[in-house]
């Protein structure tokens, strides 16, 4: 299997480094070549240094093959017209956006895009440990 992971800070390395002991086929892409040294020296897959809006730079990066597209830069904007290259262009079905924004995911959903919300996330576990914590009394 081969994943491409768009944006490599902590959770794309992180995803990228589990992807890869999972034996899939891991190219990581960032706009920063610093970002990959959250991927360590031994890490297999390719990396490329480039805007994940050049679609020469995702053509390069196999996007065309790719059978999962993770789309993780921290800008929801670039997310979501990257997210929509990777599924128009490249012909991508299996296509997973971060979006911050909980407003933003939303209208991403109803794309058909599968959106990672942190806010959302951390927003629902909150609201999961108060209803189950001890009661004030």
């Amino acid at each position: 299997m081969k994943a491409v992971i768009l944006g490599c800070g902590r959770v794309g390395a992180m995803l990228a480094t589990r992807l890869v002991a999972e034996k899939w086929d891991v190219t990581a892409v960032d706009a920063n070549p610093d970002s990959f040294t959250a991927l360590g020296d031994r890490f297999p897959g390719k990396r490329i240094s480039g805007r994940i809006t050049d679609e020469e730079i995702l053509r390069a990066a196999g996007l065309d093959a790719a059978d999962l597209v993770a789309v993780l830069t921290s800008d929801d904007i670039v997310n979501l017209m990257v997210a929509q290259m990777a599924r128009t262009r490249f012909n991508r079905e299996k296509v997973i956006v971060r979006v911050r924004d909980a407003v933003k995911a939303g209208a991403y959903q109803e794309l058909g895009l599968q959106t990672i919300c942190p806010s959302r996330m951390e927003f629902e576990e909150i609201i999961k440990r108060l209803a189950i914590g001890p009661r004030a009394a």
